[in-house]
């Protein structure tokens, strides 16, 4: 009797290593059903449900929840800032066309409002009358778009600058957005001002 135990144990720990020895030959000839399951996405889609066509669009800025969403065509801005959680406190909504209908691929930026104590001392209206150098610190995306040689896009690379140093120290700061070179600068520097 005192042999049954010794036995089982045995036999125990030979179908062990025998399940162990039959999991790694499985693993490691490379079949794609038992590979370990992948790291989640850097950038989760949400999804907006809803079938039909489906745009994938980026919301950043002033939202509560930043993200990648996949919206159903024909959906609007608004619907896009509803789903990343709605706009924060401090979002300058004025700056966004919430109307607008969302473009697969897009970024939709919502802008913070920029408080007075990080705009120039003396800083006029952004709506400044035509002449006047258009301050880079309080300037819309509209306004910046008329300047010449900068387009929706590059206005908008100055609003991301601005956001992310807290506004602009000089003009010539303005040289450091992607897509200004030294030319575009130089053709620029008597129509902006901080």
């Amino acid at each position: 009797m005192p042999d049954i135990p010794s036995r089982q144990l045995a036999l125990c720990a030979a179908a062990v290593v025998a399940v162990l020895a039959l999991g790694a030959w499985y693993v490691s000839r490379g079949d794609p059903s038992a590979a370990p399951p992948a790291a989640p996405a850097a950038i989760a889609v949400q999804d907006g449900g809803g079938g039909g066509g489906a745009v994938v669009v980026h919301v950043a800025g002033a939202v509560r929840a930043p993200g990648v969403y996949r919206m159903r065509a024909g959906a609007r801005v608004d619907d896009a800032v509803s789903r990343a959680g709605g706009a924060l406190p401090r979002a300058d909504l004025t700056q966004v066309n919430l109307a607008a209908k969302v473009e697969d691929g897009r970024q939709i930026l919502v802008p913070r409002r920029v408080s007075v104590a990080s705009a120039a001392p003396g800083a006029a209206d952004p709506a400044a009358p035509p002449g006047v150098p258009l301050n880079l610190n309080t300037a819309t995306l509209e306004q910046l778009d008329e300047l010449p040689g900068v387009g929706p896009a590059t206005a908008q690379k100055i609003i991301d600058y601005r956001q992310e140093h807290g506004g602009f120290g000089s003009v010539e700061e303005l040289g450091q957005v992607p897509g200004i070179g030294d030319v575009r600068l130089a053709s620029l520097r008597d129509k902006v001002r901080v």
